[in-house]
């Protein structure tokens, strides 16, 4: 490839260079480093020694692109790991080392590592009684899978920020300057991650949180710990470090001394994982440990009226550091709609005639981002009825969704309970008669209401023969919908008579031999697809961390996890869904998720720059992001000053982000009034309205 002589000085700088290279997103420094990784392993650099260190596993996608390539050279396996993943890998390794030392009740016996659903429902099975019994949470109204996350959410933040979990209540106190009450859902809090580390203690389980402690506080101390790692690890190449969390930063801080290379990768302006512990502060200190210091900022993506938009948004939030705007604005990057658009639909159907407009021009869909602050289903399914009815392609990406959001998930969900009639959790009539519409070729809302009225009787446990309607009833199912829901039923029965103790292979051959067959709606739902996928790995997972802690004492795993993902309790994030969409459609995402795709577009739509969303952190009544960083004086309160402080800072990172993400234009969509009918005067739209009136000014 043609690389310019920036990237050229890091490529080709010795092998025993300590770099940090810092810039903009979008001027070729990921590219640089893949170039960086071929030039040492094509000098000798054993794959073996070399480590690639990213915030989260998507973000290492164009490392694993060019190891698989022909062009990397052979020398062993080069290592492409988080630093969480580090820890896992080192406490399983070291495991009869650091067991009896770490407190486990049973260190003679293997460890259960968690994943995040299993330690989910792990939470869940010790504060469920509570919440039943007792008084706790009782002044706050939140989801119970969005309580169980917010304590592991806790208890992975003492982790990463080097401070006792038991600490966790205390500080979330000391910071709090509202009302009382909220002072008693923060020792609830204390109290819950406390017994879920006792009992994790107890059974050898192993949550995220006490993995990194393991490593953190045994592993990385011990002479042994120390020169295992000494000899793995002598070349380093870490990317997006800014997203990264001081756990990590402390690691490499440790490293570079003794590396034999390094190469540290830092975007300006980003570190939108902030809500998870990224520490974008930490991670620019990490420069006083390379000898070289070098900036890109040409960009190979945005145009430079994304970039001058950029720095007008940050001038009208006032930010202290942001220069005043030139004489030229960024405004001609901006699409606005011609008329005003005053009710939340006509701005929808605003989105959709622009978005078929761009796809006629020749825009490919796979070029067009619609983005929102937040994707509800409703905010979704408006959009999409929309995009549909104009033959649109799309995929969307919700990754905080739980799985029992999802219809196909439910229609698989509802079909394992029919095809396991033993686990005594029969669904209901409206339940089946989605479920029969969402696979079923043929088959609307009406035909698959009047199948299952006749067909799955109260007094059955299982779906009846088809053959078991009259002509009349038939002719109006249709025979050819007749013939796929008896094949479906007659698979389902056939299953029932020797099930699998396994569920996700359950999914499997379901979805292999029914559901992705021409005549059922899956066969060519790339969502539906995805979403089976999902629920397969869900179930894998599951099954297997409960294998390894034991089990469950006379009841079937499969029937468990089912009933989590009933309860909206089993939700976690798939590498996969990280991945760059196809080609062929239009992405709709929250804002955040696009960003950490860390991909750019052509063409990207704001959906709803009027409203607060855009400006204000999400409620977390039980946990909070910047309190219980490592950058925050434990006992200082947060403010109202503190919170619109940060909020302007995430705006301006959002929304300069996703302008250094876009090639060619931004088509800003608002209405006067929102989707509850309230004006739209959000903090977005006004720094819009600014820049648009200091360009004024200059004319």
């Amino acid at each position: 490839m043609n690389r310019s002589e920036a990237q050229r000085a890091v490529v080709e700088s010795p092998i025993s260079s300590r770099i940090f290279l810092e810039g903009p997103a979008g001027t070729g420094k990921t590219t640089t480093a893949v170039a960086r990784l071929q030039a040492l392993l094509d000098a000798g650099v054993p794959g073996a020694h070399i480590v690639i260190l990213t915030p989260q596993r998507a973000l290492a996608a164009p490392y694993y692109e060019f190891l698989r390539s022909p062009l990397a050279a052979p020398g062993g396996q080069v290592s492409v790991l988080t630093a969480g993943g580090l820890a896992r890998r080192m406490v399983d390794l070291f495991w009869p080392m650091v067991a009896r030392e770490a407190g486990f009740s049973n260190p003679n016996l293997p460890p259960a590592f968690l994943t995040l659903e299993t330690a989910q429902y792990y939470m869940a099975h010790l504060v469920r009684p509570m919440l039943d019994d007792n008084d706790l949470f009782k002044s706050i109204s939140v989801d119970r899978n969005r309580l169980y996350s917010q304590i592991l959410d806790n208890l992975n933040k003492a982790a990463l920020n080097n401070f006792p979990f038991s600490q966790i209540g205390e500080r979330l106190s000391a910071a709090w300057s509202g009302e009382s009450s909220q002072l008693r859902v923060y020792a609830d809090v204390q109290q819950c991650a406390s017994l879920f580390r006792s009992y994790c203690l107890e059974h050898n389980l192993l949550d995220f949180s006490l993995q990194v402690e393991i490593f953190r506080d045994l592993l990385r101390p011990s002479l042994l710990g120390r020169e295992y790692l000494r000899a793995a690890v002598r070349h380093v190449i870490a990317d997006n470090i800014e997203e990264d969390t001081p756990f990590a930063h402390d690691l490499l801080e440790e490293w570079l001394p003794g590396l034999d290379s390094a190469l540290l990768i830092y975007d300006d302006g980003a570190g939108y994982r902030s809500f998870l512990g990224a520490d974008p502060e930490g991670a620019a200190k990490l420069s006083a440990f390379c000898e070289t210091n070098l900036r890109f900022d040409h960009s190979f993506t945005a145009p430079a009226v994304m970039h001058q938009l950029a720095q007008d948004i940050g001038f009208a939030l006032e930010r202290p550091e942001t220069p005043a705007p030139a004489a030229e604005s960024g405004l001609d990057a901006l699409v606005l709609p011609s008329e005003e658009l005053r009710f939340f639909p006509q701005m929808l159907d605003w989105v959709a005639r622009q978005t078929a407009d761009l796809i006629a021009a020749g825009t490919p869909p796979g070029e067009i981002a619609i983005l929102a602050p937040f994707m509800p289903d409703s905010l979704r399914f408006s959009l999409t009825a929309r995009l549909d009815a104009l033959n649109i392609p799309y995929r969307s990406h919700r990754p905080s969704r739980s799985l029992s959001d999802e219809p196909a998930a439910r229609c698989l969900i509802t079909l394992a309970r029919l095809a396991h009639p033993e686990w005594k959790l029969r669904p209901g009539k409206v339940e089946v008669v989605h479920a029969l519409f969402q696979c079923v070729e043929g088959l609307d809302l009406v035909r698959a209401q009047l199948l299952v009225e006749t067909l799955f009787p109260g007094k059955h446990k299982a779906l009846q023969p088809f053959s078991g309607l009259n002509a009349e009833m038939q002719e109006r199912i249709t025979d050819s919908a007749g013939e796929r829901y008896e094949f479906l039923r007659r698979w389902i029965e056939d299953y029932a008579t020797q099930p699998m103790d396994e569920l996700d292979l359950f999914f499997s051959r379901l979805f292999g031999e029914v559901l992705s067959q021409k005549g059922y709606k899956f066969h060519n739902d790339l969502d539906a697809g995805q979403i089976t996928a999902k629920l397969i790995e869900s179930a894998a997972k599951f099954r297997r961390a409960i294998d390894s802690a034991g089990g469950l004492d006379g009841v079937s795993i499969g029937c468990e996890f089912i009933q989590k993902v009933m309860d909206g309790e089993i939700a976690a994030a798939y590498v996969e869904n990280w991945q760059p969409p196809a080609n062929d459609a239009v992405f709709l995402a929250p804002a955040f998720t696009f960003l950490l795709n860390n991909r750019a577009v052509d063409v990207q739509f704001w959906l709803d720059a009027g409203s607060n969303g855009w400006f204000e952190r999400l409620y977390q009544p039980l946990t909070h992001p910047y309190v219980l960083s490592r950058s925050w004086t434990p006992g200082r309160l947060w403010t109202a000053a503190d919170e619109f402080e940060a909020n302007r800072d995430v705006l301006y990172r959002l929304a300069a982000g996703l302008l250094r993400r876009a090639r060619s234009r931004i088509y800003l969509a608002f209405s006067r009034l929102g989707e509850s009918g309230s004006e739209q005067t959000g903090m977005l739209l006004r720094s819009i309205h600014r820049v648009q009136v200091e360009a004024l000014n200059h004319d």
